[in-house]
């Protein structure tokens, strides 16, 4: 039997001795008390948010069109005030605007602008004009996915081309084969500056200004889907010619972009009035924000700024025009002037019953507080769970919290990784033995710390970093290598191939993630560790089973591993098996998974599970043999600690020579291995190593599963893709960073134990806890288990070392192994048969049919579920 690991007493809900509860309850019924207050604060704040509309500016419209800022030094990561900006590329643009049409009219400010634009939605396109004398003409192109984009060069919006675009009505009217752009884009201001001798000055530029707003206001058809008016731009008079600083004052652009703004935006606009529907406000967009990016490093002549500058301006301009047209469906990663879906009907009712599941298990929770007992357990851990997933619902799929972008920063990331090595030492505790090679602390240490460097990764968006990404790569391979040395170490020692080991490990490790696949309308493999830790358990669990009777015969079972990897590789090889699989599951369950994903995922890794098997077949032959009592142990040990910091060095030199994260790729399936196991050396070398470990990276390696997938929602934002804020404002996201930290370590942790006392009261109600440990082989003695694989303890220890725990892992009889190994081998023979026979046996049923009932409710509701 398995499955998770039990946390420490310091961690745990104790049982109650008294009366009254135990902090350990109280803590858990904060987290469910907060979770609730949440939970009733987000529908609230959704209610009124989608009853006074963009009064509120829910959508973040105008946070997108007034506030942000630089994230970056280079200029290129620009962060609207509490949404995510898209990235836009040429396949993205038909999604919205179609073969419909884009127009831009204007100066040269709104020709540089609307060359930036072109060159996105069709990267063939020019990025910027001829320098010859057709600068000052109208240019018409046409992409290749038949968007139509026109510029009128009009620096004084007074053409009467101009005109009949603002006022359509007389080309629309009663014409049915004629459709108004999609975008339509106006600039000027700077020409009626420049020459305001011939233009008239300001006075003509405001009553120019007035005549357009006026005319679009009250225009029948709109002009166009959407009416971008630019601000007039910002000007760098240091760097202005002589014939432009004395024209181009910067108090009159600010004049004329005042005006501007309060024309299209009277000063009530967002107030009391205008929600209850009393004050009129021109259908015009207004990005004063393009004047806050400018940047006097990124202009030459004081007037035109540099193309990636004005690149994001045309970034901005595409999501305020497509963010809301796209389908509504993960990853929620343009929050920007786009409003959250409300759930589909299926989506609906789970929800529902997360929420009334979770009152009633906290009712039931608090009444059984006053009879004394555990008895309350089970409902306490069914609150805490429903708790947090509800609020993971409301920080990721409404307004609730605010969405910003991610933003890789050497300096932080080095600081953050300096910060947790320091955390980690300073709670460095030693046992008072040897506790053996992988034991259970270093394995939630191993985890802990690992799981660290994953998350600050992912919080700072390194993995364009290939010197970063590559090591991390290693230590996802380092996750499946224990889960391959575990769970083939415990099926050594136990032989337990029973139906409730394989659904206890299955529920455990799938629990969290499936409730949120279904709450949060997600695809499964989008939490791609959970489903690659679930396939190599059953992997493992066939290649171990079949055969089971002869796993003694250690040739026999290398033979069969290694069978077992070859028949792998061959299947993931050809592309047509998985294919017609993630066929079959879409017309049979409604299941629609990317092969070309999963593909990748699983091909990454696909031999260090492997390695993981022979290394538990290696330690455990180690062990039964007594090798570390052998003299040259010690030899042999020092050379595999000189070996293993060369292979160190050589990694480090060699991932850091990759040109490209995409060559390392290719390296990593056949490589990993090697640092791997020379930190596994290295961290076993001597008594003292093994017997040291770091409180705080064992706390964290506890709860490593839920970390990793809670991190998608509630720390992270976006379904990954950004970064949460519970405190508005672009300008705090380090406090929010200390913050949200603090508070996604601890949900992690509750919802850790909470999801071992749910799959307890899934697979076997007698049990109060997952159990550790099956019926004892001859010679073995119990083993620590947790569910993504189990410790052994072998230690690597010579003559003169400590060898107190060593003799506690020998049997009580000093007689010569193979003396006694026709015995051991007959009698684990058949315990291997009868736990194969016994393994579906009815005395499961219960467990089989909770399983099987689930698995038809997930069916049902798969068939019926749709994202509309």
């Amino acid at each position: 039997m398995i499955a998770s690991r039990q946390l420490p007493t310091d961690f745990h809900f104790m049982t109650r001795t008294g009366p009254g509860p135990s902090w350990h309850d109280q803590l858990a019924l904060l987290t469910i008390c907060s979770c609730l207050v949440s939970v009733h604060w987000g529908i609230c704040f959704v209610f009124c948010s989608r009853i006074v509309s963009d009064g509120l500016d829910p959508t973040h419209c105008d946070a997108l069109l007034t506030r942000g800022s630089w994230l970056d030094d280079i200029h290129r990561n620009w962060q609207p005030e509490g949404c995510m900006l898209h990235s836009y590329k040429a396949a993205d643009v038909p999604r919205c605007i179609g073969s419909r049409r884009v127009v831009f009219v204007g100066d040269s400010v709104t020709r540089t602008l609307f060359f930036q634009f072109i060159h996105i939605v069709d990267p063939k396109l020019p990025a910027a004009p001829p320098h010859d004398d057709r600068k000052h003409t109208d240019f018409s192109f046409a992409a290749d996915s038949n968007v139509t984009l026109d510029f009128i060069w009009d620096p004084y919006l007074n053409a009467s081309s101009t005109m009949a675009f603002i006022n359509p009505h007389d080309r629309y009217i009663g014409s049915s084969s004629r459709q108004v752009p999609a975008l339509l884009v106006v600039g000027s201001g700077l020409w009626y500056l420049r020459y305001a001798h011939t233009s008239g000055g300001l006075p003509a530029w405001e009553a120019m200004v007035n005549k357009h707003i006026t005319a679009i206001s009250a225009a029948p058809v709109k002009p166009a889907d959407t009416i971008v008016f630019l601000p007039v731009e910002d000007v760098v008079a240091s760097k202005l010619s002589p014939e432009r600083y004395n024209t181009m004052r910067s108090p009159d652009i600010d004049a004329m972009n005042s005006d501007l703004y309060h024309r299209i935006r009277p000063s009530y606009t967002g107030s009391f009035w205008q929600f209850l529907g009393t004050t009129e406000v021109a259908p015009v967009s207004f990005p004063l924000v393009f004047n806050q990016m400018l940047d006097d490093s990124q202009t030459e002549d004081g007037l035109h700024f540099s193309d990636s500058m004005i690149k994001t301006q045309a970034n901005i301009l595409l999501n305020l025009r497509c963010n809301n047209e796209w389908p509504k469906i993960p990853p929620m990663d343009k929050t920007c002037c786009r409003g959250y879906p409300w759930p589909s009907a299926m989506q609906f009712i789970v929800l529902t019953i997360i929420v009334v599941w979770t009152s009633v298990s906290v009712r039931s929770w608090l009444q059984s507080l006053g009879k004394g007992g555990t008895s309350g357990k089970g409902h306490l851990a069914l609150a805490v769970f429903g708790a947090v997933v509800c609020i993971i619902y409301l920080a990721d799929r409404t307004g609730l919290w605010l969405k910003e972008q991610k933003e890789f920063s050497p300096l932080a990331f080095a600081l953050l990784v300096l910060s947790s090595v320091s955390v980690g030492v300073l709670t460095l505790h030693r046992s008072d033995k040897d506790l053996g090679f992988l034991n259970r602390d270093q394995s939630d240490e191993w985890k802990g710390w690992m799981q660290i460097a994953i998350l600050i990764y992912h919080y700072l968006g390194a993995s364009k970093i290939s010197g970063i990404y590559n090591p991390i790569r290693v230590l996802v391979a380092a996750y499946l290598f224990m889960t391959g040395y575990g769970h083939t170490t415990f099926y050594l020692k136990k032989a337990d191939f029973s139906f409730l080991r394989v659904a206890q490990v299955m529920v455990r490790l799938n629990l969290l993630t499936l409730a949120l696949v279904y709450s949060m309308n997600t695809d499964y493999l989008s939490y791609y560790f959970t489903p690659l830790v679930s396939m190599w358990f059953m992997i493992i669990y066939a290649t171990m089973a079949i055969g089971s009777q002869l796993n003694d015969n250690t040739p026999f079972l290398v033979c069969k591993i290694l069978l077992s990897m070859a028949m792998f590789a061959i299947f993931m090889r050809q592309n047509w098996p998985l294919e017609s699989l993630f066929a079959a599951l879409k017309r049979l369950f409604n299941i629609d998974w990317s092969v070309r994903e999963w593909t990748f995922r699983v091909t990454l890794d696909q031999y260090i599970v492997y390695w993981g098997m022979l290394a538990a077949i290696a330690v455990a032959k180690v062990r039964e043999y007594h090798l570390a009592d052998h003299p040259l142990w010690p030899t042999l040990v020092k050379i595999a600690c000189g070996c293993s910091v060369l292979i160190l060095l050589w990694f480090a030199g060699f991932e850091l020579a990759q040109e490209t994260k995409f060559t390392y790729n290719s390296w990593h399936p056949y490589i990993s291995f090697l640092p791997i196991t020379a930190f596994v050396v290295l961290r076993n070398a001597s008594p003292i190593l093994r017997s040291s470990s770091s409180r705080a990276f064992a706390f964290i390696g506890k709860c490593s599963l839920e970390t990793f997938i809670i991190q998608f929602h509630f720390w992270l934002a976006g379904d990954t893709k950004g970064i949460l804020l519970v405190i508005p404002g672009t300008r705090w996201r380090p406090l929010n960073f200390v913050l949200t930290s603090f508070v996604f370590i601890y949900v992690s942790h509750q919802v850790a134990w909470a999801s071992g006392e749910i799959t307890s009261l899934i697979c076997d109600p007698r049990e109060k806890t997952l159990p550790t440990s099956n019926q004892e082989l001859p010679g073995h003695r119990p083993s620590e288990q947790t569910a993504d694989g189990c410790t052994e303890t072998v230690h690597l220890v010579g003559p003169g070392e400590d060898r107190i725990s060593s003799r506690e892992d020998r049997p009580e009889t000093e007689t010569p192994a193979h003396s006694q190994r026709w015995l051991k081998n007959l009698t684990r023979a058949a315990q291997y048969q009868s736990n194969v026979i016994g393994a579906w046996d009815c005395s499961q049923l219960d467990v089989k049919i909770r399983i099987g009932l689930a698995a038809v409710v997930m069916w049902i509701t798969n068939m019926l579920w749709t994202n509309s």
